[in-house]
């Protein structure tokens, strides 16, 4: 995104929401992508302990 495509987006949401839901907002979408962030590392650490556990399993087998 370029900078003019962002000053555009805050313009809109300050008059669609308001300069006073500006901060709300803009708190509510950094926990979102926290919990997204998260959930991705999750999903990450899971599928690395599977597919070392498999790398084991196979290394035992040689």
């Amino acid at each position: 995104m370029s900078g003019g495509e962002i000053i555009l987006i805050f313009l809109f949401i300050i008059m669609f929401f308001g300069a006073k839901k500006v901060p709300e907002i803009a708190r509510g979408m950094g926990r979102m992508l926290r919990e997204v962030k998260d959930a991705s590392n999750e999903i990450k650490r899971e599928i690395k302990e599977g597919t070392d556990s498999v790398n084991k399993d196979f290394d035992q087998e040689k």
